[in-house]
């Protein structure tokens, strides 16, 4: 092959994906006891934390756009999970509240990340391991997701057939 770069096991890209899908894959079972669907539980556990998050929040934070969110708060709205309202101090702002419903399923949902830990533990991973990559994503997303105030891109990576 010509070009080395296009490779699909040249990708930093391809392994992210295909391990992001594998995983939202492996919660599915735990979030279908609960009724919802992976991006109701992302929007969930940004309300457990904090209840009462402005949409653009959220959709911030997801690092989607507010016209992603919009229908799903919406379908969340309908199941009786949560409630949107309008901001008193604001009204352009519209404001995201759990209902007893939605708090209930924080109880219900605890144990998830430690059963998902559980499942990848029993490959060759251990917990330092998963910790690191976690890490190493994070820097990756904030690095990927920081204003670059103008900067021009970094430069083209040597010819290593690495992207």
């Amino acid at each position: 092959m010509a070009y080395e770069q296009l490779k699909l096991e040249n990708q930093i890209c391809f392994p992210v994906y295909a391990a992001s899908r594998l995983i939202t894959r492996e919660y599915q079972p735990y979030l279908d006891r609960l009724g919802i669907t992976y991006p109701q539980y992302l929007v969930l556990m940004i309300l457990w934390e904090e209840d009462g998050v402005p949409v653009n929040d959220i959709a911030k934070k997801l690092i989607l756009n507010t016209n992603t969110i919009t229908p799903l708060l919406k379908r969340m709205e309908q199941q009786g999970i949560l409630q949107r309202s309008r901001s008193v101090a604001d009204e352009r702002k519209v404001i995201v509240h759990l209902t007893a419903r939605g708090r209930q399923l924080q109880e219900e949902a605890a144990l998830i990340p430690q059963q998902l830990a559980g499942s990848l533990l029993q490959g060759d991973f251990n917990v330092d391991d998963l910790i690191r990559l976690k890490d190493n994503l994070n820097a990756v997303i904030q690095f990927l997701t920081r204003n670059r105030g103008g900067k021009e891109l970094p430069e083209e990576p040597q010819e290593s057939g690495f992207i």
